[in-house]
């Protein structure tokens, strides 16, 4: 007796990689597909470009084989779409071209191809870069699946509590808008989005009763809250992709005067990014309602943001901006 099923039985239900060959040409694309195929890939066929970007967006593949001389949009603009997409950049692009010439190859580089097969290509060659991409398309899944887990806890976190509903969606905008404002990089702003999300994530580890508690918390109490960035920070733990928003979650308790959570530091110690999500928590947590007291007013929740700045505990020059902002807003456009 076995306890391992049949081989037939695992290739059943193993994952088979999914491939879009996009190419006009019939003899090319059968010998690709067939090729695919042999390989135990699932290989789709669609011969023009503006019909592979429709595919692409409704079911994204796993690679895609690329033919530059294609009907309408020629492959190098698909390619570029492709790429500009947050959905789908991450998509590996094979170009396959019979153009050798320099200037397509630094055409497809501009337009974000992440490897190229010269025409006749050779099947080997083309076998062992599709197999290439595809380990680190699987390997970059396996990072956003992580932090997607890691993100539902955040908003697990979030509906916990009736009063800080829409508080994450709240926090992102105005932390990037903040962030933008101030000429921030989209790497930079992208962490901020995340960050906003993530920050109380280590709250998923604070009892509910002490997180919901009604009343004022007892010195012990706060002692265990205080703890939330700690455990956020693990969460996170070494995922690339989280590298700059790790600050964030550890860091947007803390106060440039040194009086905040949980390391106490002081002036530029604080990572500006962090500073920036806690300028953005601070106002919403004091403009909304919660079980200790009645939102505030957004004038009278500035005056509190300037009280924070003249003892020192955020930037004077980003609680402005970020006052600017909100009042700019709340005005409106103006004929």
């Amino acid at each position: 007796m076995t306890l391992n099923p049949p081989a037939s039985t695992h290739r059943e239900h193993a994952y088979r990689p999914t491939v879009l060959v996009v190419e006009d040409d019939d003899l090319n694309s059968k010998l690709l597909l067939r090729m695919l195929r042999a390989r135990g890939y699932s290989a789709a066929l669609l011969p023009d470009g503006e019909s592979a970007l429709a595919s692409i967006d409704a079911t994204p593949p796993d690679l895609v084989l690329l033919d530059v001389g294609l009907p309408g949009i020629d492959g190098f603009e698909v390619c570029s779409r492709i790429k500009r997409s947050a959905a789908t950049r991450l998509i590996p692009v094979v170009l396959v071209t019979g153009m050798g010439a320099q200037e397509h190859r630094i055409a497809g580089i501009r337009a974000g191809a992440d490897d190229f097969i010269t025409k006749p290509f050779d099947p080997e060659e083309l076998q062992a870069r599709v197999a290439s991409l595809l380990r680190l398309k699987q390997y970059t899944d396996e990072l956003e699946s992580a932090e997607s887990v890691i993100l539902s806890l955040a908003l697990t976190v979030e509906a916990r509590d009736a009063y800080t509903e829409g508080h994450c969606q709240r926090l992102a905008a105005y932390a990037t808008a903040l962030g933008r404002s101030i000429g921030l990089s989209e790497v930079e702003l992208a962490a901020l989005h995340r960050g906003a999300y993530l920050h109380d994530v280590g709250k998923i580890g604070i009892p509910d009763a002490i997180l919901l508690k009604p009343s004022r918390l007892t010195d012990a109490e706060y002692a265990v809250v205080k703890q939330h960035p700690i455990i956020g920070e693990r969460l996170c733990g070494d995922l690339r992709s989280l590298r700059l928003v790790r600050d964030i979650v550890r860091s947007h308790h803390e106060r440039r005067d040194g009086s905040g959570y949980p390391m106490g530091l002081r002036g530029d110690e604080v990572p500006l990014l962090a500073e920036i999500v806690a300028i953005a928590d601070s106002f919403d947590a004091m403009t909304t309602n919660r079980p200790y007291r009645a939102a505030l007013s957004d004038e009278a929740a500035f005056a509190e943001l300037r009280g924070d700045v003249s003892r020192g505990a955020f930037q004077h020059d980003l609680v402005e901006r970020f006052l600017a902002l909100r009042r700019a807003r709340d005005e409106g456009p103006t004929d």
